[in-house]
C-alpha cells in the first residue's frame, strides 16, 4: 500500500475480497497502487447506478421531506408503519434495513477470508477499530450527552444508547460512495456485531447506571437478537448466493451479471428505510422541535470529530485512503436501529429516550452523506492514494 508521503509503511492484504459487479474499474476492483505514482480517482462503488447514485443527495432530502410530509399531514401513517414489529423495528423499517445491506455482502469473498485474516496488517487496523469504536467513540458521546443535556437526563440517556450502538449496517452505504474498502468495512461489520452483542447491555448499565446516576434495567436478549437478525440474515442469504449461484452458473456470471443486477438495490434500501423513519417519526419530532435540536447538536458534533479526527489520525499513520475512508466512517456511525429498538423496549415508544434515540439516524444521515462528498474532497486535495 503507498502511504502518505513521509509516513510509516502499512501494508494490508494486496489482493481485495470482493469482486466488483461489472467491467467497470470501482473501488472493489483494486489495482495494486504501488505499480503506478498517479493518484487514483476517488470514484464510488455505485457508480454503475449512474443518476440514482450520481444524484442520491437530491433522493435522500427528496425521500426525507416526503417522509416528514406524510408523517405530519396523513394522520394514520405513522400509527400504520409502527403497527408490526420485528425484534422491537417496525417491519417496514427492517425490510428496508435487510434488503440495504444483502447486495454489499454479496459481494464479499468469503473463500478467501482465511488467507486475508493471516496477515498482520489486518489485525492492526482492527486493533485500531476496536479501540475507536468501544473506547473512545462511546466516551466522547457520553461526554457530548452530559455537556449539551445535564438538565434533561431522558435525552441524555436516548444520546448514550445512540453512542453504544455501533453500526453495522449504513457504514457499508457510505463507505461504499466514499470509494472506500467495503471487504475491509464487512470485516469490521461482523466484529462489531459480535462485540455488540457481548458490551452494548454492559457498557450501557455502566455509562447510565455507574457513571451517571441513573438507574436503568437492560435485557441483554434485546441488543442480541437485534444484531443477530439485521447482520445475520442479510449475511447468511449473501454467503448461500454466493456459493450456490457461482457452483450452478459460473463466477463470471455471477460477478457481471448478478451482482451488477442487484447492486441497485442496497440504495433503494437505503431511501426506502428513510421514507419510513421519516414518515414513522415526522409528527413526533415536528412537534419536539425544541428537543430535537438540543439532541442534534451534540450529534452534530459527535459526528463531524469522530469522523474528521479518525481521519486525520489514519492519514498520520501512513494508512491508504481505503481504508482511512473505512476506518473513519465505522467510527462516526452508530447502528440507529438497536439504539431505537432498545430505548423503546426499555422505556416505551413515546419515551424521551426513544425520541433521543430516533434523532440518531435524521441528523446522521445527512451529516454522513456530507461527509462522502468532504472526504472526497480532502482527499483529492491531498493527493492522497493507496
Amino acid at each position: 500500500m503507498a502511504c502518505a508521503k513521509g509516513q510509516t509503511h502499512l501494508r494490508y492484504p494486496p489482493k481485495p475480497i470482493t469482486e466488483s459487479p461489472g467491467p467497470t474499474p470501482d473501488v472493489e476492483k483494486q489495482v495494486n497502487p504501488e505499480s503506478s505514482d498517479q493518484p487514483q480517482e476517488k470514484q464510488s462503488a455505485f457508480k454503475n447506478l449512474g443518476i440514482l447514485d450520481r444524484f442520491l443527495a437530491v433522493w435522500i432530502f427528496l425521500a426525507m421531506a416526503i417522509g416528514i410530509i406524510l408523517g405530519n399531514f396523513v394522520p394514520n401513517t405513522g400509527p400504520a408503519l409502527q403497527q408490526g414489529k420485528f425484534v422491537g423495528v417496525s417491519i417496514p423499517i427492517a425490510v428496508g434495513l435487510l434488503v440495504m445491506m444483502y447486495p454489499i455482502l454479496c459481494k464479499v469473498r468469503y473463500e478467501s477470508l482465511h488467507h486475508v485474516l493471516r496477515a498482520r496488517g489486518i489485525w492492526v487496523q482492527i486493533g485500531f477499530s476496536v479501540v475507536v469504536n468501544w473506547i473512545i467513540a462511546p466516551f466522547f458521546m457520553l461526554a457530548l450527552a452530559w455537556a449539551f443535556l445535564p438538565d434533561e437526563p431522558e435525552l441524555r440517556q436516548g444520546l448514550i444508547l445512540v453512542g453504544l450502538a455501533r453500526c453495522i449496517a449504513m457504514v457499508l452505504i457510505w463507505t461504499g460512495l466514499a470509494g472506500g474498502d467495503n471487504e475491509y468495512c464487512a470485516i469490521l461489520v461482523a466484529i462489531n456485531s459480535l462485540l455488540q452483542m457481548v458490551l452494548f447491555a454492559p457498557m450501557g448499565v455502566f455509562f447510565i447506571d455507574v457513571i451517571s446516576g441513573d438507574t436503568i434495567t437492560f435485557e441483554y436478549s434485546t441488543a442480541a437478537k437485534s444484531v443477530a437478525v439485521f447482520l445475520g440474515i442479510p449475511l447468511g442469504a449473501a454467503i448461500l448466493t454466493r456459493f450456490v449461484l457461482r457452483w450452478t452458473t459460473s463466477a463470471r456470471w455471477y460477478d457481471q451479471v448478478f451482482l451488477k443486477w442487484i447492486s441497485p438495490l442496497s440504495l433503494i434500501g437505503l431511501l426506502f428505510t428513510i421514507l419510513v423513519l421519516f414518515a414513522s417519526q415526522g409528527r413526533q419530532v415536528v412537534h419536539q422541535i425544541v428537543s430535537v435540536i438540543r439532541v442534534a447538536a451534540p450529534l452534530i458534533v459527535y459526528f463531524a470529530v469522530i469522523f474528521f479526527a479518525t481521519l486525520f489520525i489514519t492519514y498520520k499513520m501512513g494508512f491508504g485512503y481505503r481504508l482511512a475512508a473505512t476506518q473513519s466512517f465505522t467510527a462516526a456511525s452508530n447502528n440507529f436501529e438497536l439504539a431505537i429498538a432498545v430505548a423503546v423496549a426499555t422505556f416505551g415508544e413515546n419515551s424521551n429516550q426513544a425520541l433521543a434515540a430516533t434523532v440518531g439516524p435524521l441528523i446522521e444521515v445527512p451529516v454522513l452523506l456530507g461527509l462522502v462528498y468532504a472526504v472526497k474532497l480532502v482527499a483529492n486535495r491531498l493527493g492522497w492514494q493507496d
